[in-house]
């Protein structure tokens, strides 16, 4: 399957791709340029930069680049044809598929998100107006939960009855039992798998239905409080997050994410004005989750009970920390507050808990410490040893022997004891990978050349030919450009990864503030002069006339009045010279 190049076409032409990339990385204007950090690599100064005007993006750090469409690839982990898709999707352009029609792939999961989108619906209406939801209603009011905050969030109701979605709802029953909506029982007859509970949609980052998360009312007899959709051909509970897709934008300008634990919780940061708060749906927080997080910020703050999952868990998040290289804090809540009750009853302390999140470790650390007595010297050695024992599950010693230092001040023991302890923590140090540096044109003349017929084809075309590049990787980039006609995309498809690497940073470099006229006459200047010097030992009369008058050009080139018929006629020198070939 393919999608017609002239609606590929369309797409791009149609999509800002500040726009597209805006809601993922922080970007300010400078000049021209769109510059932020890099979403690919860490980074604490901007080589990110984005060029309207071209519609391509470059890291000038690690090299990444590309148009919108490859941006939306990589940063939504999907092929070419989803990412189309996408952008299509938020332009409004409906695609022509050169098979024409969708694979049978595509086609089903369409089916299925569309079949979500029904039950979601049909669930929230029952909510909304359904009599036999009064309970629910009441319930969500007294959560602070009122109507405004159910239709934003689209909370729905499920019926205490066996079958009550199967049989209003006109989908096929295979569809369905898919989606785990409903299921076979033993009389072989279709029943609901949500009954009698408030429910709470799952959306995709992008805002497609894909699951269910269900909670029992108060004083209900069934012994599972909450119930979330069974693994499905769109969910998987380990790679998604409730909230992300409310969540995302906020994340971004924030550079932070909140993790929290129940559906409720999420909803509770939105109404304290904390829109980026998300939750895992009924599992422990994964690298999954991580790697899809780190999309949009590098800070991560954990709203719930951070320690009990320990100490398996707390070496996963240090090495989550440095191969992502994301900050994971905790926020500290009053005993018996979560969330969804501060929201209501103490908003800015919410707040407050989250600003103030202390670093995993340095969490873990106090909570070891806040729990055991410290009056004799017993117990502070105690109270040190049961410290060092946490502290010496993170993996760098450097990190080790500052946490050590500062238990040391606080049960007033000598530094360099527990300092040596951390440094025999039994764990190797974190090993830095410095980046190789990548062989790449400076910003020379030939540069600048290029980057000025990507962006002015029209205006120094005319002055470009073979032999005015000396470097081999830049007259590659030029020649792939040239051969199509200044079509930037073809000529990054069809070149060499080296050639390639040019013409993206050419993209996106600012020539703005760059006379044309000038870096022509000094491109075409240094080719002649190069030329001229290879040409020492030239025999025929009529060529040492024709090397004399062009030195005399040369000359000529520099005066404003002269300058344009002068490099007429070196050009014209020059490209006789490429066609004989130079003597040696």
């Amino acid at each position: 399957m393919g999608i017609a190049d002239d609606d590929i076409e369309k797409v791009r032409t149609s999509t800002s791709i500040v726009d597209i990339i805006q809601p993922f990385v922080a970007l300010r204007r400078v000049g021209r340029n769109w510059v932020g950090l890099c979403p690919f690599h860490a980074e604490k100064s901007g080589s990110f930069n984005v060029r309207e005007q071209t519609q391509r993006y470059r890291c000038f750090g690690c090299g990444a680049s590309g148009d919108a469409f490859k941006f939306i690839q990589d940063m939504e982990h999907v092929d070419f044809v989803t990412a189309v898709e996408r952008l299509a999707g938020k332009a409004g352009i409906v695609l022509t598929y050169s098979s024409g029609g969708e694979s049978r792939e595509r086609g089903r999961r369409k089916q299925l998100i569309e079949a979500m989108e029904q039950v979601v619906e049909w669930y929230h209406q029952r909510l909304l107006t359904a009599p036999d939801a009064r309970e629910a209603r009441d319930y969500l009011r007294s959560r602070g939960l009122s109507g405004e905050v159910a239709r934003q969030f689209k909370v729905g109701w499920a019926p205490d009855d066996w079958d009550q979605l199967a049989r209003s709802i006109k989908l096929p029953e295979e569809v369905l039992t898919t989606l785990g909506l409903a299921f076979n029982n033993r009389r072989n007859k279709l029943q609901d798998a949500f009954r009698a509970r408030v429910l709470f949609p799952i959306f995709t980052p992008e805002g497609e239905p894909v699951a269910l998360g269900g909670r029992i009312l108060p004083g209900s007899p069934d012994p599972a409080k909450y119930k979330n959709s069974s693994e499905t051909p769109l969910y998987s509970k380990s790679k998604v997050l409730y909230g992300l897709n409310w969540a995302k934008a906020d994340a971004v300008n924030s550079n932070q994410v909140i993790v929290c634990e129940g559906y409720t919780d999420v909803i509770g940061f939105h109404r304290a004005g904390l829109r980026r708060a998300v939750a895992t749906c009924g599992t422990a927080f994964t690298e999954e989750h991580v790697k899809l997080l780190k999309r949009y910020a590098s800070r991560v703050v954990l709203a719930f009970d951070a320690d009990a999952a320990g100490q398996g868990a707390a070496e996963k998040f240090y090495e989550w920390e440095e191969k992502y290289q994301v900050e994971v804090s905790v926020a500290h809540f009053p005993q018996g507050k979560d969330p969804a009750d501060m929201a209501s009853n103490d908003p800015e302390g919410l707040k407050r808990a989250i600003d103030t999140a202390e670093p995993f470790l340095g969490f873990r650390v106090q909570r070891v410490l806040a729990s055991r007595p410290a009056q004799s010297p017993e117990q502070r050695a105690r109270a040190a040893e049961a410290a060092m024992a946490v502290i010496n599950e993170h993996p760098n010693t450097t990190v080790r022997g500052l946490y050590a230092g500062e238990v040391a001040a606080r049960l007033s023991l000598p530094i360099s004891d527990l300092v040596a302890a951390a440094q025999r923590g039994g764990r190797r140090p974190v090993t830095v990978n410095v980046p190789v540096d990548r062989r790449r044109s400076g910003d020379t003349k030939e540069f600048i050349a290029l980057a000025l017929l990507v962006q002015r084809w029209d205006a120094i075309a005319p002055w470009l030919v073979d032999g005015l590049f000396a470097e081999d990787t830049t007259m590659r980039a030029f020649r792939a450009l040239a051969a199509t006609g200044g079509d930037l995309e073809a000529a990054i498809t069809s070149c060499d990864p080296e050639a390639r690497d040019v013409l993206e940073r050419a993209a996106v470099v600012d020539v703005d503030e760059i006379d044309v006229d000038t870096e022509a006459r000094n491109l075409l200047n240094a080719a002649v002069r190069r030329e001229l010097a290879k040409r020492t030992r030239v025999a025929d009369p009529d060529e040492i006339r024709e090397d004399a008058e062009a030195r005399r050009l040369l000359e000529q080139l520099e005066d404003v009045s002269t300058s344009q018929a002068a490099a007429d006629s070196l050009l014209m020198w020059l490209e006789r010279r490429m066609a004989d070939g130079s003597p040696e």
